[in-house]
């Protein structure tokens, strides 16, 4: 099982999904540079966080043309499985091979905390090892987190069991007060309705280790190999 982590001017949190992958999980990892095309036979794509050409324009509105998003469009059309966390899930919105788009937070500030997850899809192998009824804890650091469908695509989202993560309150409730940035229907994540690309804003390899005192975005990122070895 091979992953590669694509590197775009401006990520930050390259290195630490290589960590994660590699120390945490046990993964084969290649680090992929975003002016090459060659995805080095990985089987997952990761595209990590930060402020890809400085969120110019749009958060992943430029990196959406760097070279190595032909192939990873190639990839996900072929079936291979991607996987977007902050400005990945962004620049995957931007290409369009998720649905939906990411504006600014409703406060208009850059927020970095923990928050609480729920598991929604039963399907999506990412949330496949996870408790529906158990929230997770994960660390968001986003200024354009609040993701945003129209209705006709949010129903088409909730009928094919599409929405991965939903903001929760401690006790699993989703609600008003548990949103940190406006996000329709405390959205958090969303998969493509292929279920083979998936995006999060908030960071499951923040929280993949003891030393953080924090282990349960292990589960998610162990799902997606688990799609690939299914």
């Amino acid at each position: 099982m091979k992953f590669g982590v694509v590197t775009f001017p401006g990520s930050n949190c390259d290195m630490d999904m290589v960590n994660a992958l590699k120390h945490d999980l046990g993964f084969s990892v290649e680090k992929l540079w975003h002016k090459d095309r060659n995805l080095q036979k990985a089987d997952v794509i990761v595209l990590p966080g930060g402020f890809s050409y400085g969120d110019y324009l749009r958060s992943g509105a430029i990196a959406r043309f760097s070279p190595i998003m032909d192939s990873v469009a190639e990839h996900a059309k072929k079936g291979g499985r991607v996987f977007g966390v902050c400005n990945g899930f962004q620049i995957l919105c931007e290409t369009g091979l998720l649905p939906g788009a990411l504006l600014h937070n409703v406060s208009r500030k850059f927020i970095c905390k923990n928050v609480t997850l729920k598991p929604v899809s039963r399907t999506a192998p990412v949330c496949s090892a996870l408790d529906a009824s158990i929230p997770i804890t994960v660390p968001i650091a986003h200024g354009e987190g609040n993701y945003f469908i129209d209705d006709n695509g949010l129903r088409d989202l909730q009928d094919n069991d599409q929405i991965l993560f939903q903001y929760c309150d401690e006790k699993g409730a989703v609600n008003a007060w548990s949103n940190p940035n406006g996000a329709i229907a405390n959205i958090a994540g969303v998969a493509n309705k292929g279920l083979n690309v998936f995006g999060m804003m908030p960071h499951p390899e923040r929280a993949t280790s003891k030393d953080l005192g924090n282990t349960d975005g292990k589960g998610i990122l162990a799902g997606l190999a688990a799609l690939v070895t299914a």
